[in-house]
């Protein structure tokens, strides 16, 4: 050890982060989120998840209606010990286009949240994530995976009931829903140029 102090974010404090920690925190990982009061840190993108990541947004922002838009990898503030990170959301346009808080979202804000599966996010995109954001009130919810280089996305809605995700459809080349509002994209287009 070089004698220098451990950066704030080292060591927990007693019960664990808040979103608040989060936050403020300087020195932090790029895209660190907090899930039960514990800061994730994310390894490096593959090159997939990054383009499935563009072409959604994209995609997304276009084909939205007028009082929506889509963002890309920002945190969304749950809950006192819970700031998830979606790889992409749909929010509506006030709050995208609000300068405060200019590092996250509130729940009411998203429309959508999209998790892009990685090898060390599976168990959180699968199960904690979705069960947080369905706690939260996000009424939709996409995993989108790479399944041996054919990406494959998982479709869900809230059941305002039981305040969980059902399974609204398997989509395998081709993502044309009309929930939460009409969208037709090319899954096979990920990684191509635009145009």
């Amino acid at each position: 050890m070089s004698g220098e102090p451990l950066p704030d974010w080292v060591i927990p404090p007693p019960g664990g982060f808040t979103a608040e920690d989060l936050l403020r925190l300087p020195g932090l990982p790029p895209h660190t989120e907090l899930i039960d009061g514990s800061l994730v840190f994310v390894s490096p993108q593959q090159k997939w998840h990054s383009r499935v990541i563009n072409l959604l947004v994209r995609e997304l922002d276009q084909q939205a209606p007028d009082g929506l838009r889509a963002d890309r990898e920002m945190t969304v503030r749950l809950a006192k010990r819970q700031a998830p990170e979606p790889d992409v959301i749909v929010v509506t346009r006030e709050a995208y286009e609000r300068d405060e808080p200019s590092t996250f979202y509130l729940p009411e804000d998203v429309v959508l949240a999209v998790e892009a599966v990685s090898p060390d996010s599976e168990d959180r995109d699968r199960d904690t994530k979705p069960r947080k954001y369905a706690k939260a009130g996000i009424r939709h919810y996409w995993r989108v995976e790479n399944d041996a280089g054919r990406t494959v996305v998982y479709t869900y809605e809230r059941d305002p009931a039981t305040e969980c995700f059902s399974l609204t459809g398997i989509h395998h080349d081709k993502l044309a829903i009309t929930a939460p509002f009409t969208v037709d994209i090319d899954l096979t287009t990920i990684g191509r140029r635009a145009g």
